[in-house]
């Protein structure tokens, strides 16, 4: 949820230390107001930026969104019967401020930045727009707010960690933290898709509060991690930190039912695990890769499934036009059309056709091994290699899938629930303890830690990347670790 969208970085990790900076906007400078402390304690040398700013759970109450609440207008309705007395004095509620707030940040959560409109927001609040345009004067404004508050909140949320009376047991401090951001995601499960998607809409300064904000968040979580793990070197910080926000806010990514209590318990004893975690040797600059796979098949029409996903990746869905997809393809634009009705029809063809070949390679998996463990074992690295093999597929579907038709959009969810299924059908053996619908939230934190470990260090697709993804994944469903063969030399 709370983990932002990759800046290119310059090392597996890698993202430019940040630097005093002025900032301009109104709006950014308000949520800002601590980043040249941060510059001094931000992430170390490497890391990407973009990741250190947890789009993943952990975050402070957003059950009440804030914001500054205008002063109470009074409209007057014309009185009856003459007795201009009797006028009724209708009066603005005092929380339309946040009630704008929290409406608009569900609205662009449920369909995008580019699917709202100002009259949309107004639609759902029971207001005009004109009413609207009065508290913002563009939808990029509403956008930035309802970005910059939630992200806020996180901020607030979690502020008792730097009292100077903050608890001085470690251990209970982090489960502190980690209950206030689990509570601020359950309390916010209809709007967390906008932190965790739409926030790269977010411009220059805009931007750069909101990687201060989520910088504090991560310093937060580390201080007592620090305490309690001295031996952990500063980018092992920053991974286990990034890994608890990611199992945190990945209820945000689905809509799977389970009491609040369950849920709390289930995220609880899957963050102690990760937090525990012995970590792998992690990847550097200079690990060999492996090469991504050339398309599957030769056909036009394979390519042009293959390409497009890549230029949605690289350039965004609404960015990319059919030239550059048939640029790539090495045909005329017109030829695109023998084969598709358009980039909406490329999109949900695509994500059909690898969701069929997942589908296959489980049903294998499934049909081949009979133990539960060891079919989950197969499943997690088969997942953790095609993710770091094909990485778009992943972003492109959380970030663009709102731009499908409603009926795609169904189809998909219905593929990714039969998925899902499977998967927890065989943590559930393994892990009795749990319910359906806890492990069905576990195999959600682990698909979630797939995507944000794996943009934390920029899809390098290297043996050390995927396993410190892999074992990460092996403590959430299964537990523990499996014994594995020793990574070669550097």
């Amino acid at each position: 949820m709370w983990v932002l969208d990759q800046i290119a970085p310059i090392s597996p990790y890698g993202v430019p230390t940040i630097s005093a900076m002025t900032i301009n906007s109104p709006t950014a400078t308000r949520y800002a107001s601590n980043l040249r402390n941060l510059t001094s304690t931000g992430p170390p040398s490497g890391i990407n930026p973009g990741y250190v700013n947890g789009h993943s759970a952990a975050s402070g109450p957003f059950d009440h969104i804030r914001g500054s609440v205008y002063g109470v207008d009074m409209a007057r309705t014309p009185p009856t019967g003459g007795d201009r007395s009797a006028a009724v004095v209708r009066r603005r509620p005092k929380d339309r401020k946040a009630q704008i707030a929290r409406a608009s940040a569900e609205a662009f959560s449920a369909l995008g930045y580019h699917g709202v409109s100002m009259e949309a927001i107004a639609s759902r609040v029971g207001i005009s727009a004109a009413a609207l345009y009065r508290h913002y004067s563009s939808k990029y404004e509403l956008f930035r707010d309802a970005v910059l508050n939630l992200g806020q909140q996180l901020v607030d949320g979690t502020a008792f960690a730097d009292e100077t009376e903050s608890d001085p047991d470690p251990r209970r401090e982090l489960r502190r933290l980690v209950a206030a951001l689990t509570d601020t995601a359950l309390a916010n499960r209809e709007s967390g898709g906008l932190y965790r998607w739409e926030a790269r809409f977010l411009r220059g300064d805009d931007q750069t509060a909101l990687n201060s904000q989520m910088r504090t968040v991560h310093l937060r979580i580390q201080r007592p991690l620090r305490a309690l793990r001295p031996e952990l070197g500063a980018h092992q910080r920053w991974t286990l930190s990034t890994a608890v926000l990611s199992v945190l806010g990945s209820i945000v990514d689905h809509r799977a039912k389970l009491p609040a209590g369950q849920i709390r318990a289930v995220l609880a004893e899957i963050v102690d695990s990760v937090l525990t975690a012995d970590l792998p040797e992690l990847p550097t600059a200079g690990d060999p890769v492996t090469d991504a796979p050339p398309a599957t098949g030769t056909t036009k029409y394979e390519a042009l499934l293959s390409e497009s996903l890549r230029l949605f990746n690289q350039n965004g869905y609404r960015d990319t036009t059919m030239e550059d997809i048939a640029s790539a393809v090495g045909m005329p634009a017109s030829g695109i059309y023998r084969y598709f009705s358009g980039k909406t029809d490329i999109l949900a063809a695509g994500f059909r056709r690898a969701a069929d070949r997942l589908s296959e390679d489980m049903a294998e998996v499934l049909r081949t091994v009979s133990d539960p463990e060891q079919a989950l074992a197969v499943l997690i690295d088969s997942y953790v290699e095609r993710s770091f093999a094909r990485p778009e597929l992943d972003y492109v579907y959380y970030t663009e899938r709102l731009n499908m038709t409603a009926a795609d959009q169904k189809i998909l969810r219905d593929l990714q629930r039969s998925a899902v299924e499977s998967w927890v059908n065989l943590v559930m053996p393994v892990r009795p303890q749990w319910s359906a619908g806890q492990a069905r939230f576990a195999v959600h934190a682990a698909m979630a830690l797939v995507i944000d470990l794996g943009r934390l260090m920029g899809y390098q697709n290297s043996e050390q990347a995927r396993a410190v993804v892999t074992a990460m994944v092996d403590l959430t469903l299964l537990g523990r670790y499996r014994l594995r063969a020793a990574l070669p030399a550097r």
